[in-house]
């Protein structure tokens, strides 16, 4: 590619970033931050509100213990996987265009997931859901860019985008057990119907349309990128039943070295590729991708399995467990919706690295749950510290994650932030299944067996935690220290 036809290409994006702020009028600003934020906290709340209902889902359509951890990968993994390419389409086809048409395909897998009667229904509407998310997620953190200039107002908007992928998640958690034990786990899904067919609604008159960048597409990126990703992750959650030297589990883990491999050399060649190297040439971005990694690989093993300590091994109904999350969801809100204000304050580094500290405590407490702790101070107090933690992590780790990008890596950056989010809870939970499947005893009760293998997840969450911590402190919160006492 000629360099004349990058200067092209780079001024075709910074007149199209310039484009969509000016066009929009203030007065408009507020309904297309409530609608990017409504369709981003649909896709968020379907990765936790299935959560407090698998119990049910399990007896309802006969997934095994371990094949019930597919109900949440099926999902993850088709959204993690496609994201580079959603983001890459948005890019080329327009992100508006693109917003519509994930959000259509979401709804309508919402629709059969909710209709299905087997296992093979409910994952192959997983996947789709999973598809659609893809689509739409990096067009509504590219859109909430293009909307609001660099500033104030920006801070806000992507604080408050950070905040709903919390806030999203624990209340999922709460919404599914009250639906689950009062009507139906469908209900969950049916719920996605009149919401997305709101937004699909109200997209074309409040969002503006970015235009179309001339591009071409990395179809070698795009394939390589997606069957990479899904065979590392199918490798490592088939290893938690079948064991590492399963014929399976070695062949997928070998296939995914190999094309993700071919990615990045790929990724280094291409003329435009769909996941520019360049975005990791910035120290906190490439903090900010591998702590959201981290991050999200111990709270989604935290979601999944507090859920099945409340209901397996204290006996709580749906409804019961659904409601034990409160007071997480509670203060993660509060302090989420705060986190403007503590950035100006405190500024985003210091912010993030003290919520994830105080994350950290509280799993680690969490991690010594035993079958005879009380909720209050084994369950209740150490998820209080997490919902703090979370509320104050997610917001500075979004904001750093598109630090600093280039109009025209926009969309990139957007899709590295949700593929780190997705493949990190994917990936994480896969890991801690079979923390979860490797703690045996013979002298255990079948409660106290599952609260055992609980813990044994949960301390494989607190060693992500804290491995995130090092890379925040390394990459972001030392290295801007550093910038700082050169610059003076």
């Amino acid at each position: 590619m000629t360099r004349d036809y990058q200067d092209q290409t780079e001024q075709s994006y910074s007149k199209a970033k310039q484009t969509s702020v000016e066009s929009i009028p203030r007065s408009n600003q507020n309904a297309a931050l409530s609608i990017i934020l409504i369709s981003y906290l649909m896709i968020v709340l379907d990765i936790s509100i299935v959560i407090t209902a698998l119990p049910e889902m399990q007896s309802d359509l006969g997934f095994s213990a371990t094949g019930l951890s597919w109900i949440q990968n099926a999902y993850t993994l088709a959204f993690g996987g496609l994201l580079l390419l959603g983001a890459r389409v948005g890019d080329i086809l327009g992100r508006r265009r693109m917003f519509i048409t994930g959000i259509a395909l979401f709804t309508l897998a919402s629709l059969a997931v909710g209709l299905s009667h087997s296992v093979t229904w409910l994952i192959g509407g997983r996947i789709l859901q999973g598809i659609g998310a893809a689509i739409l997620a990096p067009s509504t953190l590219a859109l909430l860019t293009a909307s609001f200039a660099e500033g104030k107002e920006r801070t806000r908007a992507v604080a408050y985008y950070g905040a709903v992928a919390g806030i999203g998640a624990s209340l999922g958690l709460v919404l599914g057990g009250i639906l689950t034990d009062w009507i139906s786990w469908r209900i969950g899904f049916f719920i996605n119907i009149p919401i997305g067919i709101a937004m699909m609604l109200a997209a074309p008159r409040y969002l503006t349309e970015t235009k179309p960048i001339p591009s071409r597409f990395d179809a070698i990126g795009a394939i390589s990128s997606t069957l990479g990703m899904t065979a590392l992750v199918y490798g490592i959650v088939h290893s938690a039943t079948a064991g590492w030297g399963d014929f399976l589990t070695a062949s997928a883990l070998t296939a995914a070295i190999a094309l993700l491999a071919l990615f990045i050399f790929n990724e280094w060649r291409a003329a435009q590729p769909i996941m520019p190297l360049r975005l990791f040439r910035s120290r906190e971005r490439t903090g900010a991708y591998i702590a959201r990694f981290l991050f999200l690989g111990a709270m989604m093993g935290f979601w999944f399995f507090i859920t099945q300590f409340l209901q397996g091994v204290r006996n709580y109904s749906p409804f019961e467990a659904g409601i034990a999350f409160l007071p997480m969801t509670v203060i993660n809100f509060v302090i989420a919706v705060n986190v403007p204000t503590f950035t100006r304050r405190f500024g985003n580094a210091r912010l993030l690295a003290s919520g994830l500290i105080i994350t950290l405590i509280g799993m680690a407490w969490l991690s010594r749950l035993s079958a005879d702790s009380s909720y209050r101070m084994g369950i209740a107090l150490p998820m209080i510290l997490i919902g703090i933690g979370q509320g104050a992590s997610l917001g500075p780790l979004t904001a750093s994650g598109i630090s600093g990008v280039e109009p025209k890596d926009a969309g990139a950056a957007s899709g590295l932030v949700n593929v780190a989010h997705q493949l990190g809870g994917s990936l994480g939970l896969g890991i801690l299944v079979i923390l979860f499947a490797a703690a045996r005893s013979t002298n255990m009760n079948e409660k106290e067996l599952l609260a055992h293998r609980v813990s044994n997840a949960l301390t494989g969450g607190t060693l992500m935690l804290a491995l995130a911590f090092v890379v925040v402190a390394l990459l972001i919160v030392w290295s801007g220290k550093r910038s700082k006492v050169k610059l003076n």
